[in-house]
């Protein structure tokens, strides 16, 4: 399906340079895999759908500010297809439908040990001005959109302090419309940013 935006296409050329572009990732011995989805919206500027997680003392990224995806299913044929469906379950955007796959970056993990051994692909798609977004789990407290260009600000860079069983510590973050986005969805927007626009 041809891509009618020119920054959507444009940012299709520069992640097919990546060496992980056409790939599907090898699983990692003793981690689960997760993908999430990098969702940009065509508008005036280019808008990146996230996700506020709601509070659960079960959940290790409660309360985050995320990008919206999951655990791979054992009915997920690979990790682009867990991105579409936890997207679909958590902000009602059917990517298979009304989105175009831009690429893919690379898996991150987390860094704390606390966390549990998890992997986690980011792909990228790109999705109509006009689309229809809501809380569609209750796993999600809300849905937003953040302009791209605000995002990747660097007057947008702050820290954020995150109270660890071992004390409080600093973790780089962005902050917009007063939410901190940090840990494992920071560090994919910065990888983006670094792909996308040389940051």
């Amino acid at each position: 399906m041809e891509i009618p935006d020119a920054r959507l296409r444009e940012l299709v050329d520069r992640l097919s340079g990546r060496p992980e572009h056409g790939k599907e990732p090898e699983a990692r011995d003793s981690h689960t895999e997760a993908a999430v989805s990098l969702i940009l919206r065509a508008s005036a500027e280019l808008e990146v759908l996230l996700i506020k997680r709601a509070e659960s003392e079960r959940d290790p990224w409660s309360g985050h500010v995320a990008l919206p995806g999951g655990r791979k299913d054992p009915e997920d044929a690979n990790l682009t297809r867990t991105a579409i469906r936890e997207t679909a379950e958590e902000t009602g955007v059917d990517l298979s439908n009304s989105g175009w796959r831009l690429g893919r970056l690379a898996q991150v993990t987390p860094s704390h040990p606390n966390l549990p051994p998890i992997t986690i692909t980011p792909y990228v798609f790109g999705v109509p001005r006009v689309i229809d977004t809501h809380a569609n789990s209750a796993e999600v407290d809300r849905v937003l959109w953040a302009a791209l260009p605000v995002l990747l600000d660097p007057k947008t860079l702050g820290t954020t302090t995150i109270v660890l069983p071992e004390g409080p510590a600093d973790f780089p973050c962005y902050w917009v419309d007063g939410h901190a986005i940090w840990g494992l969805t920071f560090r994919i927007l910065s990888e983006f940013g670094k792909v996308a626009y040389g940051l």
